[in-house]
């Protein structure tokens, strides 16, 4: 069902993916699967439908495109397979057609962190610092194919093992998410590199690596993104402050470190915090846990976005999240390195194109050149 040049696999199973029969990859049509930081990916299957064909019968009870049921789609372009979506259906739709084809079959589902939002979970960890917490919590889903890949926080906060004793109370997705935004982390899977593995990772903004190829603007024969637009909040950063009660009876302002601490920074020029505000609920925490609390906020604000569309045969490459990208040719004050912050795909008989989504914290390139 893919253009010339790409090839898709598509893979079914109830823990463990297997390919998926010819039938059901025959009458897949449209494919659709959204990757952005933060939040869940989720994905959308558009099949053919005919009386009594097998995608008819993958639906009921048993079948490979039954609710939570696992799904894996993956593509091969130059040689090099990327995985785009591990996870589960949720959702299934048919919609009836009273000439021949026009039925069709529309099959929802989320990625593998939907199975850890499933049960509210109560349960200690004594003297169990944040990261080796998310790697409990994430062990437990190995069936599935799932390492995980925890961080230390920078700053370090190792709780008492006897006074202070970490309670999970909510379930694995929702605490693992709540850890890391208390220290400024975040919490994601990455799908691959192979078919039915992945990772969990639980740590900083990831910035490392070889950045992917650049997106090539406004020069003409070798632009190879069909377009591209930016937009900068002046008000997207912000300071954070709280007042902590000291002894003897004194009150001293606790400012949060700056996000260089975790991360650097991607702009020549970083937008300044035009405005502050509280952090409330920390007077009678500890100091480290404040500062990483405030660090958090910091870190989720980005004052440069930029939205736009590329065609994958075109650009050659599979753009993928959580990642870094150079941008050329869209003038000074937005050319250089951004984050990938989320992509969606779209993958039809005739096209596969890519909708992105890129930030960074401020105008101006920090660097000479981007990777081509």
């Amino acid at each position: 069902m893919t253009p010339p040049g790409l090839q898709l696999l598509l893979q079914v199973g109830e823990v463990v993916p297997r390919p998926a029969p010819a039938e059901l990859v025959d009458a897949l049509h449209r494919v659709r699967i959204t990757s952005a930081a933060g939040t869940t990916g989720g994905f959308q299957l558009t099949f053919a439908l005919a009386p009594y064909s097998r995608p008819a019968d993958a639906v009921l009870p048993g079948g490979p495109l039954h609710p939570q049921q696992r799904i894996v789609v993956a593509v091969v372009l130059s040689g090099r397979c990327h995985v785009l979506m591990d996870g589960v259906v949720t959702h299934q739709e048919t919609h009836a057609g009273r000439t021949p084809g026009a039925p069709y079959l529309v099959v929802t589902g989320e990625d593998l962190t939907a199975l850890m939002d499933l049960r509210h979970v109560r349960r200690a960890f004594p003297g169990l610092a944040p990261h080796l917490r998310a790697t409990a919590v994430c062990a437990g889903y190995a069936q599935y194919g799932i390492t995980p890949q925890a961080v230390a926080p920078v700053l370090t906060d190792q709780p008492d093992p006897v006074l202070d004793v970490p309670v999970q109370s909510a379930t694995d997705l929702a605490y693992l998410r709540a850890m890391a935004e208390d220290v400024g982390h975040v919490f994601h899977l990455v799908p691959g590199p192979a078919p039915g593995v992945s990772t969990a990772y639980w740590g900083p903004q990831y910035r490392g690596g070889a950045p992917q190829p650049a997106l090539t603007t406004g020069c003409g024969p070798a632009d190879n993104v069909e377009e591209l637009s930016f937009a900068y909040d002046g008000l997207a950063t912000s300071g954070y402050t709280t007042h902590r009660l000291e002894q003897p009876a004194t009150v001293s302002e606790v400012t949060a470190p700056g996000t260089r601490l975790l991360r650097d920074g991607l702009a020549a020029h970083p937008a300044p915090a035009l405005r502050t505000g509280p952090l409330p609920g920390h007077t009678a925490r500890s100091l480290t846990r404040t500062l990483l609390a405030g660090l958090g906020r910091e870190v989720a604000a980005h004052a440069v976005t930029g939205r736009g569309t590329v065609d994958v045969l075109r650009y050659g490459h599979v753009l993928t999240p959580h990642g870094l990208v150079g941008v050329r040719g869209a003038g000074r004050a937005h050319d250089g390195r951004y984050l990938v912050a989320a992509v969606t795909h779209e993958l039809s008989r005739h096209s596969y194109r890519q909708h992105f989504t890129l930030v960074r914290d401020g105008l101006g390139a920090d660097t000479q050149g981007v990777t081509v």
